[in-house]
């Protein structure tokens, strides 16, 4: 089969709610990780056959195929299509995935995969909450079809965080511990300039330039212990969560053939790519069966991957995930995950891969292995090679 090389990945600092990145335009957001992998790779961008981004709330400055947009306002050739799609929280990975196959399928040999979301300025769930105008909570819970299948069960991702950590006994105190170390891990590879080859960074309006990422929260198990859970009688609460953030990604996505032609230097093989589906109302416990799954279809095992991402919706996700797959915490989310970092939904995918590809080469690693939850209970594995 034709290989899949990532040339290069390359992502804005994460900008907290309402921070850095709040008032930038969304297709100026994605242009930015764009027109940086373009410079970085020194590609001819008209060579590109393709730009997919993912992106979730296609509405507002997200609407009208923002990866075109995105393509365009980075100043870039206008015969380049974009494309945008929507799998929810892992809809940039898809990206990569659709890119790769392209390029394995032999129809395309350069692509832009990447992703972007501002949730500043455009709500999390806003379309839900148009919905909510109309008196229902989710866009599908008023189809017949939805509703003879699974009744009138409330669709919530806090449900099902909840319910993940009442079936795998996850204590309130062992989610507050793990969202702990997110944090001191994410502080420690700021401090170590972990993050400086993978950021491209932003000139704001007022001529700063913003560089680090701006959610990595000064807490403690004391403080956390304080905070009122988001549904009455639960165990989860904001600590234990993904954090509102903007941001944008993009890696470039190559053939055998291009890499030749274009004289470029892979940083990595996609070894594995797959996605499945789960339970929609527990939603949140795809990345279980999904990482089975894929270790099986590449005849590995959990042993053989060097670094994991498995991104912190709610710590709960990850905490049962590692006790269904045997993930050792040492090896997954080594620099922080969502939870310190934030969760730029349409970004996230790459914004992942990004850094543990960066990660791989840090430590010599071979292979990365990265999951994550997404609506409508899916999860999608990618297993990278270090060249």
């Amino acid at each position: 089969m034709a290989e899949a090389y990532i040339v290069d990945a390359v992502r804005t600092p994460v900008g907290k709610r309402r921070g850095a990145l709040a008032s930038m335009h969304s297709a100026d957001l994605g242009a930015h990780s764009i027109k940086a992998l373009v410079d970085r790779t020194g590609i001819d961008p008209g060579a590109v056959d393709d730009v997919i981004m993912g992106c979730c709330d296609t509405i507002g400055s997200q609407a009208g195929d923002v990866a075109r947009t995105s393509w365009l306002v980075a100043g870039l050739p206008d015969h380049v299509p974009g494309v945008t799609i929507d799998r929810q929280c892992g809809s940039s990975q898809q990206s990569v995935h659709f890119a790769a196959q392209g390029v394995m399928s032999g129809t395309q040999d350069l692509v832009v995969a990447g992703g972007l979301q501002n949730m500043s300025a455009i709500p999390i769930s806003a379309a839900m909450l148009v919905a909510d105008q109309y008196g229902f909570t989710t866009p599908f819970a008023e189809s017949p079809g939805w509703r003879a299948r699974y009744g009138d069960v409330e669709v919530s991702q806090f449900n099902s965080a909840e319910m993940i950590a009442e079936k795998w006994d996850i204590s309130r105190e062992q989610m507050e511990e793990f969202a702990l170390a997110s944090h001191q891990r994410a502080k420690a590879a700021i401090a170590e300039g972990r993050f400086k080859n993978e950021i491209a960074p932003v000139t704001l309006e007022d001529g700063s330039v913003f560089e680090v990422d701006q959610c990595p929260r000064e807490t403690s198990l004391e403080k956390m212990a304080e905070l009122q859970t988001l549904l009455p009688g639960g165990r989860i609460h904001a600590g234990v969560a993904s954090q509102i953030c903007d941001a944008s990604s993009a890696m470039l996505i190559a053939s055998e053939q291009a890499v030749k032609d274009h004289s470029l230097t892979p940083r990595a093989r996609i070894h594995h790519l797959s996605v499945r589906g789960d339970d929609p109302i527990w939603m949140l416990t795809g990345p279980i069966t999904a990482t089975k799954h894929a270790l099986a279809k590449a005849g590995m095992t959990i042993d053989d991957i060097d670094l994991f991402e498995c991104n912190e919706a709610f710590a709960s996700v990850v905490l049962a995930w590692m006790k269904e797959t045997g993930a050792p915490h040492e090896k997954v989310n080594v620099n922080g995950g969502a939870i310190a970092l934030g969760h730029p939904i349409g970004a996230t995918g790459t914004r992942l891969m990004t850094t543990m590809l960066n990660e791989l080469e840090r430590t010599g690693g071979r292979f990365g292995l990265q999951t994550m939850c997404e609506g409508g209970g899916q999860a999608n594995v990618t297993i990278i090679e270090r060249l």
